[in-house]
């Protein structure tokens, strides 16, 4: 090539990892400051409660509540809720574990049968006068990729709820000494997480692709086809997790919503309530451990999908290392940002009022977005040569270092924009959702309405978004520049996830309050808390949906490319039928999803009914509920539930390419990312409208709001209806989608090889 990367391999080498390194210790940092709090009760020398400082007074102090019983009650509330989820989870990777076994078996299977199990090289298929590994190392090094991103995915999932469970109580308890200490332990927390897995997805990947290298040796080709197991391990433990966990939440939620707060009219975490366990339990095991799954396979994904395409460009070809892993560099830089961008939510600035709250987290997504735009200036600088060419179904499409950065760019400032217009149609400070609240005056019916025609109308300007994304960075840098707007979305993982993890924290911070018996005002705070988290969960979904949309496409591109497809005809009926299969694919598994939350909320209704009609002084509050049974029922239905739609999305593309061939496989995808996008944005739109719409009546903290409540109002009534219907909505099947069109995508991708060579046998004997 004429011109050379500025940054030299060595250097490439070890900044990749010491910036995941660095991720790694800074959240270990977090957590032993999340740490300090205590969650045992301590007494000063006058025999009142601890202070930590000057301005550190307890609520309870005023208001002659007993300090001790109020620590004593949250860490047993906290042990509950920790013991409920992670039981709830090892039983679940049981069953996905024996999943993905089976799973692993097949990729080696399919990928060796593609040349027989032959351990002869074979021509390379982009390159045909070269030799590349066998098809066999192909299936061996795929299956292995597999099983780590699948292991990746699930400790990242994992860790994540171990770490929200560590800290709600301590966020309750911290409350006490004012809303802006609350706010820092839940950010930190949800720091931990978010460092921690951008770090260790980074540092996994890297590994595995210097232990491939060892064997692959100049064969890129086939070591970066072979790196692609690991996204489709990493997406196919996020949809069980995002499935399973978002019915086990949304079944103890409306359990608890439609029993408790409408029928009974006690509060939302009173702890009369059999399922309230349940439900905190829920907020850990979905939100948390399912959604840091997610957002791990989508940087994975898109990560895989550009080496792909990179491995057979110039630097492929050339054998140029650093900018071969510019991916990889992106995200390390990315690291630094949000670790610079972390420090001004929790050391800069303090949160002193209530309404600082969803500012400060706003201000996190702009700051992360400049700071990450001035480092994917620097690293495309250093790390791509200035003139290269990038393949393009089948040719080379020569590009230019500063229209790489411009492909990173635009998906980080459509992400932005995507961020905000979810925010606007979901937070309760501007006129949609207000809008929607007005509506519960008339009674549930027109809630909905208006509930709907919001979701679908919030899909507009991220679709716009999206597209004008996808048409830029395709016009500069084919399918690659696709691949790399996506990471572009995910480059600022860290603080995305420490946003999103934020708000789970702070509704179980509130619902341990409740359940403690703690001050209404400390309630007030909590609440606070959760309204914002409420609002950034919808954005980070928001992310996550408009990067699966780009990562899909980019992997659709390079399947295309390896199938040796030459071009995807719509007029084609074997490519129409598979794209008009492949637009009802979300319909069908959004449906199964659906009707999972609801039966699960049925027999959980049922539940909480028998206890209230059966165990006398419930309601007085004398008698202790059944817990367990409810935790149970929860746990027993995701289970049993999260199978079939599970297995819809894993055996669609082996079906399809088996039966009926690549082309009909390519319409499937195509139809399946038009149809999920559009659907996965409204749904998660529309029900954290209909949530934030009840917290502002819950609220009451203007005017209008005020005419609408207060609580067990006939509004309130109607929003709580609204927001029952919408829990499954935004916390299930919207989520999820995102994962079925990149998880057919990819693993499209992995069994690309043998669907060319053995696929289509049902067009083969017509």
């Amino acid at each position: 090539m004429a011109s050379a990367a500025i940054l030299p391999e060595l250097a490439t080498q070890v900044l990749i990892p010491v910036a995941a390194a660095v991720g790694i210790a800074f959240a270990v940092l977090q957590w032993v400051l999340v740490s300090k709090v205590r969650l045992t009760p301590e007494r000063r020398a006058d025999g009142g409660a601890p202070k930590s400082g000057p301005s550190d007074y307890l609520i309870e102090e005023e208001e002659g509540l007993n300090d001790h019983n109020v620590v004593v009650k949250c860490a047993e509330i906290q042990s509950a809720i920790s013991e409920g989820a992670t039981s709830f989870l090892f039983t679940e990777y049981k069953y996905v574990g024996l999943f993905m076994s089976i799973f692993a078996v097949l990729i080696f299977l399919f990928l060796g049968s593609v040349e027989g199990f032959s351990t002869k090289s074979q021509p390379c298929h982009y390159s045909k006068d070269k030799t590349c590994k066998p098809a066999l190392a192909n299936a061996i090094f795929s299956t292995i990729a597999f099983v780590l991103g699948a292991v990746t995915s699930l400790v990242s999932g994992f860790l994540g709820m171990k770490i929200a469970t560590y800290a709600n109580a301590r966020t309750t308890l911290e409350a006490r000494k004012g809303v802006g200490k609350a706010f820092i332990t839940a950010f930190r927390s949800g720091a931990v997480m978010g460092f921690l897995l951008a770090a260790s997805g980074l540092l996994v990947l890297y590994i595995a692709i210097n232990l491939f290298g060892i064997y692959y040796g100049d064969d890129w080709e086939g070591l970066f086809e072979a790196i692609t197991g690991y996204g489709l391990g990493g997406s196919s433990m996020a949809l069980f997790g995002r499935v399973g966990g978002g019915i086990y939440t949304k079944a103890a939620d409306v359990g608890a919503d439609l029993v408790g707060k409408v029928e009974r009219n006690i509060p939302e975490d009173d702890p009369r309530n059999p399922a309230v366990i349940a439900d905190n339990v829920g907020d850990n095991v979905g939100d948390i451990a399912g959604m840091g799954s997610d957002l791990f396979g989508s940087y994975a994904e898109s990560s895989c999908a550009a080496l792909v395409v990179a491995s057979i460009s110039s630097f492929g070809i050339n054998h140029e290392f650093t900018p071969m892993v510019y991916p990889l560099l992106v995200s390390s830089v990315g690291i630094i940002a949000c670790l610079i961008t972390t420090l001004f939510a929790t050391d800069f600035f303090e949160i002193k009022a209530v309404d600082e709250i969803e500012p400060a987290l706003k201000k996190q997504l702009i700051i992360s977005t400049v700071v990450m735009t001035i480092g994917i200036a620097l690293v495309s600088w250093l790390g791509l040569p200035y003139t290269f060419t990038i393949f393009n179904f089948g040719v080379q499409k020569t590009v230019q270092s500063w229209q790489l950065f411009l492909c990173v760019a635009v998906g980080l400032w459509a992400s932005l924009i995507i961020g905000f217009v979810t925010e606007y149609y979901t937070s309760n400070a501007y006129s949609p959702v207000q809008d929607v609240a007005d509506s519960c005056r008339t009674g549930a019916a027109t809630n909905v309405i208006f509930g709907l025609a919001l979701g679908y109308k919030s899909v507009i300007i991220p679709i716009f978004a999206i597209a004008f994304s996808i048409f830029l960075s395709f016009s500069l840098a084919a399918m690659y520049g696709v691949a790399v707007a996506a990471l572009g979305m995910l480059s600022t993982i860290a603080t995305g996830l420490a946003i999103d993890a934020y708000g789970p924290i702070s509704d179980n911070a509130g619902g341990i309050a409740e359940m403690a018996g703690m001050s209404h005002r400390i309630r007030e705070r909590t609440d606070a808390l959760d309204a914002a988290g409420n609002t950034t969960a919808a954005i980070g979904k928001g992310f996550a949906i408009g990067s699966a949309a780009l990562v899909s496409l980019a992997l659709f591109g390079a399947f295309v490319s390896r199938a040796a497809i030459s071009t995807v005809d719509v007029l084609t009926p074997k490519v129409f039928i598979g794209l008009i299969v492949g637009a009802m694919l979300p319909y069908w598994f959004s449906a199964m999803t659906m009707k999972s939350v609801g039966s699960a909320a049925l027999k959980m209704v049922e539940e909480v009914r028998r206890q209230f009609n059966t165990i006398p002084g419930l309601m007085e509050g004398t008698t202790k509920p059944d817990y367990a049974t409810c935790v149970k029922i929860s746990t027993d239905a995701s289970i049993k539930e999260m199978i079939p739609p599970g297995a819809l999305v894993m055996l669609t593309p082996l079906i399809v390419g088996i039966l009926f061939g690549v082309e009909t496989l390519s319409g499937v995808l195509a139809g399946a990312l038009v149809s999920g996008v559009q659907i996965a944005i409204s749904a998660s739109n529309t029900g954290g409208a209909w949530d934030n719409a009840k917290k502002y009546i819950e609220a009451g903290a203007s005017e209008h709001a005020r005419t609408l409540g207060p609580k067990g109002s006939d509004p309130h009534k109607a929003a709580v209806i609204g927001d029952t219907i919408g829990d499954p909505l935004k916390d299930t099947s919207g989520p999820s989608l995102n994962i079925l069109i990149k998880l057919m995508a990819v693993e499209s991708l992995v069994f690309a090889p043998f669907f060319a060579t053995h696929g289509g046998i049902l067009f083969k004997w017509l």
